[in-house]
């Protein structure tokens, strides 16, 4: 029985009516980091933290009043979250459940637990990544409700006034009717022109007619054109993926350089997007001002939530280096799932 319970991957402790402990596994000594020689014959509230010693010993005594041979362990307040304490004083959670048997030396009762550290850990990543993301989306569509209402309202609205002028005064002033048809045509092509970029940022039309690489390329060039601020690149001409993973790595690019051409002061970039084995790699580094990454973020800076995002939903993951006056390097990698019946 012994080595069985020293085989056991969850933690096993069992105490008696006194809150004793008698029977303390090999994988509780790893979670709670005390020896079974050092905790055997002590109070159970060794293991547990002092915020929480004054009820447990009631809440056993209740749970073997009840009759009920085992139960899911629950924290104060009816919280699913139950701590443990580690022999270097640091707090814990951990999954547990309770139960109790009938002895000739009276009542047994016996805890199996495991530490739910990483979980909660992700958990909490996961809720504030979910939302950070939401925060992103929101922002985007602000962006685009905004250009619409700047730039394709106003301009229809002047066309509007416009179209009732000539209405009036077509006949009666050819000469001034034709001067603003120009104005109108000049609005009308700067609106077209609105169109088609608010388009593009919603859906990136080159990538659908040129492919992947050609995108990219086109890209950089439009960065340089924008900024001033020279662009390397280093891509395969040959390089075509499959969607989602297309698009993906074409907003990380584009979100990328946009960060630079905002927030770097950069004099040269430096950008590679590769396909290495079953996964793509892309890189965007410049020679900018850099940052603290671990520093607070500002409330509207969401372009690196962004790209973490775009990766995330695809199993991938970015990584930022960067320090102030270092410049910054964003790197992201994404595995290629082959759909059926594609090769890899």
């Amino acid at each position: 029985m012994a080595g069985l319970l020293d085989s056991a991957m969850d933690g096993i402790i069992s105490v008696d009516e006194g809150q004793t402990i008698v029977l303390y596994n090999r994988a509780a000594e790893k979670i709670f980091g005390w020896p079974a020689s050092q905790v055997k014959g002590r109070p159970l509230e060794l293991l547990i933290p002092e915020r929480f010693r004054h009820g447990h010993g009631a809440q056993v005594r209740q749970f073997g009043r009840t009759g009920v041979s085992s139960r899911r362990m629950m924290g104060r307040g009816g919280d699913r979250m139950v701590y443990g304490l580690r022999a270097n004083g640091e707090e814990f959670p951990i999954d547990a459940s309770i139960s109790q048997l009938d002895t000739e030396e009276g009542k047994l009762y016996t805890v199996i637990l495991r530490d739910i550290t990483d979980r909660v850990r992700a958990e909490r990543e996961l809720a504030t990544f979910a939302a950070e993301a939401a925060g992103v989306r929101e922002q985007e569509k602000t962006r685009i409700a905004r250009e619409l209402h700047d730039e394709l309202a106003q301009s229809l609205t002047a066309l509007k006034m416009d179209t009732q002028w000539l209405r009036e005064h077509l006949q009666a002033d050819p000469a001034a009717a034709r001067d603003r048809l120009d104005g109108m045509l000049a609005l009308l092509d700067a609106s077209v022109a609105a169109t088609r970029r608010i388009a593009a940022d919603l859906r990136p039309l080159v990538l659908d007619d040129l492919g992947l690489a050609a995108a990219i390329e086109w890209l950089a060039q439009n960065f340089t054109q924008r900024t001033g601020i020279p662009c390397e690149l280093d891509v395969d001409e040959a390089l075509e993926l499959p969607e989602p993973y297309a698009t993906a790595v074409f907003r990380i690019v584009q979100e990328s350089l946009a960060n630079v051409g905002k927030h770097a002061r950069a004099s040269r970039v430096r950008l590679r997007v590769a396909r290495e084995g079953d996964a793509m790699v892309l890189a965007v580094q410049d020679d900018g001002i850099g940052f603290a990454p671990g520093a607070p973020r500002k409330p509207q800076s969401l372009g690196l939530v962004g790209l973490r995002e775009r990766a995330y939903l695809l199993q991938g993951e970015v990584g930022i280096d960067s320090a102030p006056g270092q410049g910054t390097r964003v790197q992201a990698r994404i595995p290629i799932v082959a759909a059926p019946g594609e090769g890899a």
